[in-house]
């Protein structure tokens, strides 16, 4: 199998993807409260094996299952997501006693899962991290601080937190914790955003954490953190593509019935360019996604590079994408509860998180130099 192409399997997949996501999925996600955890919806996720498979499954498979969900339940692509980033680094880097009390519980879906990287201070620039891990004894530390930004919290049952444990060491001084919720002097706030996701902030207040806590080794949390973004990046990509292909299929759609000027949307000129560029950009970016997760399955060494290229790519793409296509639907795509409506309030997002687009091209131009050094 080529990057480009799928096999007949997994196109099949996910199909079944999209329809168990319509059809089991998005009934649940509808009942869910906007900003809150749906857990009966991240069960369901469980009880369909989905959650198992992000531990089992390589990154072109995550990016298909984001891709395929994306495109009929976004709530449901973010609940399977949001528990990838938080537990990955358990599986990843945790202890066998870690990853036998809660992998099983996530896989389920009766554990919610956050990854707690971000700070008020510290979004795009990750290593200037500020909660800080005090020693308290041999093999033990308290967390003092805040996190903010955070997906899934304050109601996420396991939190995956970087912590500053070496002052003035900038990257090679962050450490990775597993801290369950229900530590003393660990208390968050829910955040009311512009995406319907459950986001919050986070208070440590001298928040205990021992050896047993530690994901990966001292001072090493910031390969924990790249190596799990490195995997999700191009899934970020594999869900923006999902919501522009979901934005493109209703504007193909519309276009083909609704009259105007004596025809149809589609028979002028000007609206029939839009969709071929919307189309156009939607497959290079499906494309440069599938490329980035076949180059990390493969252990290619130019992985940072292209998970970068291919969440840059995606996410400013569904941007587009999503906005045109309300463009071309008019104001009944603004009204609360159209499909583009809610899209347009989802799309935004995904050009911030795990790196903004000006992080990205960063990324890509440092790994650009770096190869030309190397030659």
């Amino acid at each position: 199998m080529t990057a480009f192409s799928l096999e007949p399997a997994q196109l099949a997949w996910c199909a079944e993807l999209r329809a168990l996501a319509a059809e089991r999925l998005r009934p649940l996600a509808e009942k869910g409260e906007p900003g809150r955890v749906n857990r009966p919806l991240v069960a369901e996720l469980g009880t369909l094996g989905l959650l198992p498979r992000l531990f089992t499954s390589g990154a072109l498979d995550l990016c298909l299952m984001r891709e395929s969900l994306a495109r009929a339940c976004t709530e449901a692509e973010t609940a399977l997501a949001l528990q990838g980033l938080g537990a990955h680094p358990v599986h990843a880097h945790g202890t066998a006693a870690q990853r036998a009390r809660w992998l099983p519980r996530v896989s389920d879906g009766s554990a919610v899962a956050a990854f707690a990287l971000s700070e008020p201070g510290a979004g795009s620039d990750a290593a200037a991290l500020s909660l800080t891990a005090h020693p308290d004894g041999p093999g033990r530390w308290r967390l003092t601080g805040e996190k903010c930004w955070i997906s899934n919290a304050p109601e996420a049952d396991l939190y995956t937190v970087f912590a500053r444990t070496t002052p003035g060491a900038g990257a090679r001084g962050v450490t990775a914790f597993l801290v369950p919720a229900d530590r003393p002097g660990l208390t968050g706030t829910g955040l009311d955003m512009l995406s319907p996701h459950p986001i919050g902030a986070l208070g440590f207040d001298a928040v205990p954490v021992t050896a047993d806590d530690l994901l990966g080794e001292v001072d090493g949390g910031f390969r924990v953190a790249m190596g799990t973004l490195n995997l999700f990046r191009p899934s970020v990509g594999a869900f923006a593509v999902g919501m522009a292909q979901a934005a493109l299929d209703a504007t193909l759609d519309h276009t083909a019935r609704r009259d105007a000027f004596g025809g149809r949307l589609k028979d002028l000129q000007s609206v029939a360019h839009q969709v071929a560029e919307m189309a156009l950009r939607t497959e290079a970016a499906r494309l440069m996604v599938y490329a980035a997760a076949t180059a990390y399955d493969a252990g290619a060494p130019d992985v940072p590079r292209r998970a970068a290229m291919a969440k840059l790519l995606a996410t400013e793409t569904a941007q587009y994408v999503v906005d045109r296509a309300v463009q071309l639907h008019g104001a009944r795509a603004l009204r609360r509860g159209h499909l583009l409506e809610h899209l347009y309030r989802e799309v935004r997002a995904p050009r911030i998180y795990e790196g903004a687009s000006e992080v990205q091209r960063g990324i890509v131009a440092k790994e650009l130099y770096r190869s030309l050094e190397d030659r």
